[in-house]
């Protein structure tokens, strides 16, 4: 059974909510968004270099999708954490604003 290690990642203080990931998890993001950060930086030096218009899009559409993975993937962790701990803790209006907000969110894609 994998059970995780879990790590504070930030606080909200307007909120009061600790944001809580498992560390594999924040590992895993922080990679890929090394990975994005640097893709962007080949599609400044791309626009610089005046390249192909057709192979800098096809770089931005990379970009976005990996953005897109993260973003699923910070959902799935607040969805199974904050959300689940609002329910439990009888917050459920609160929950279910939480889950239309992300669903509108998704919706705008």
């Amino acid at each position: 059974m994998n059970i995780g290690v879990f790590l504070v990642l930030d606080i909200y203080p307007r909120r009061g909510i600790i944001l809580l990931m498992k560390k594999d998890i924040q590992r895993g993001l922080v990679r890929r968004l090394k990975i994005i950060e640097g893709q962007v930086r080949g599609i400044q030096k791309m626009v610089d270099e005046d390249k192909y218009c057709m192979d800098i899009i096809t770089q931005t559409s990379a970009i976005r999708h990996s953005l897109g993975a993260v973003e699923e993937k910070i959902l799935e962790n607040h969805l199974s954490t904050h959300v689940i701990e609002h329910i439990k803790a009888g917050k459920h209006a609160h929950a279910t604003k939480e889950i239309l907000s992300a669903y509108k969110l998704a919706r705008k894609k």
